[in-house]
């Protein structure tokens, strides 16, 4: 059986696309940067996931590109590289800031040459800045010190936003995996256990079906920290009536899946309930209002507009999508300020989440935009909070 996956000549794609965009847009050469955390920029020019070290990958507006590594990456690089030429450059070091001094490093200046950039008042766009080191920032600027640096960030939104087949059929892969790990942790887990220990099955369950590796860094949560938007899982121990909060992931070449949804322990009543239920049915609400055409901002307006018109203006965190794909959370985001309409084929998780004094919920799953609606691309999640019973 073939394994689902990027093929390789869509790599080259997507190399010539961001070519073209350079020309448009007056540049002569593009550098994205990542590192073992956020890999996307880079690793969706090159299929190359560093570790330890940064990467980056520079793209000449001819066309021709090269992926950037550490020291310690040459072979490593070369090996899961997709482009034709890797260099090994000293800005791309780890963190423990090695001086490799028996070692004659590339230069930017080399790679250049080598994609056949040259000149010295150029216009180089570099993204995402977020990811790029003050490091990789300065040898950038001391090999060209006449060219100009220009946040490019922007190119790669455009890039990214719109999914192929093959980066669809990556994404329902990951949420199949995602569902059959919450599915088991949901029959595994019992009072008295911890939260990490629900992590543990949850990576044993997305190993064994295929993922190579969590999309996210997983997470169940329990009571008290639930109400963390982001946070770890912890060594608490789960108690009967406890509200959990699963998000649970697998990540298929590069693609990342998470689908989120919350569990109770017991009977959920009360003011509990209430909060849960109308996180719920924003989490419906948001939904429907996706198809092409849309603008963004009108949903996050209408989203922030219910949380306020129910009272629930203090319970409100974030918006109600994000962009999806190599990374789970990318851009664009659904705001209030947004400023872009939606398109077929951009992929977003309906993240919907509320925190309360004492307990949050979330419900998350990923939908690709359709001319008329969306498409779901992971399984469907319980219409409210699962009651389990000991």
């Amino acid at each position: 059986m073939s394994r689902i996956c990027i093929p390789d000549y869509e790599y080259k794609e997507r190399v010539q696309r961001a070519a073209a965009i350079l020309r448009r847009e007056g540049l002569d050469v593009l550098i994205v940067n990542g590192n073992e955390a956020d890999y996307a920029n880079p690793r969706y020019f090159s299929g190359f996931w560093p570790l330890f070290e940064r990467a980056g990958v520079a793209i000449a507006a001819n066309g021709d590109a090269a992926l950037m590594v550490g020291p310690e990456s040459a072979v490593f690089g070369a090996d899961r590289n997709k482009l034709d030429k890797t260099f090994v450059l000293t800005a791309y070091r780890e963190g423990a800031d090695p001086a490799y001094p028996e070692l004659k490093p590339d230069t930017f200046h080399d790679v250049f040459k080598a994609i056949g950039v040259s000149g010295e008042h150029l216009r180089i766009g570099v993204a995402s800045f977020l990811d790029t080191s003050v490091t990789i920032y300065n040898a950038i600027r001391e090999a060209f010190p006449k060219a100009e640096l220009i946040d490019a960030g922007k190119i790669m939104v455009e890039l990214r936003s719109i999914k192929s087949e093959n980066e669809l059929a990556c994404l329902r892969e990951g949420y199949r995996i995602a569902e059959l790990a919450t599915q088991q942790v949901m029959k595994e887990i019992r009072p008295g256990m911890t939260e990490l220990q629900m992590v543990g099955v949850a990576q044993r369950v997305v190993y064994e079906n295929g993922a190579e590796y969590e999309g996210l860094p997983m997470y169940v949560f329990s009571e008290a920290s639930t109400r963390h938007a982001i946070s770890r899982s912890s060594y608490r121990q789960f108690q009967k009536n406890d509200i959990v909060q699963l998000n649970l992931s697998a990540k298929i070449d590069g693609y990342s899946a998470a689908i989120g949804y919350p569990l109770c322990l017991g009977k959920l009543e009360g003011r509990r309930r209430e909060i849960v239920q109308f996180c719920r049915e924003m989490h419906d609400w948001s939904a429907k209002q996706v198809k092409a055409g849309v603008f963004a901002a009108d949903i996050a307006k209408g989203f922030y507009q219910k949380f306020v018109d129910n009272g629930f203006a203090e319970n409100y965190v974030y918006g109600p999508l994000h962009g999806t794909g190599i990374i789970e959370v990318e851009a664009p985001w659904c705001e209030t300020s947004s400023d872009y309409y939606l398109k077929p084929n951009m992929c977003f998780q309906v993240d919907t989440y509320i925190s309360g004094d004492t307990f949050g919920v979330r419900w998350e799953k990923g939908i690709a935009v359709a001319e008329n609606g969306f498409q779901l691309l992971s399984p469907e999640i319980p219409e409210l909070c699962p009651e389990l019973y000991f």
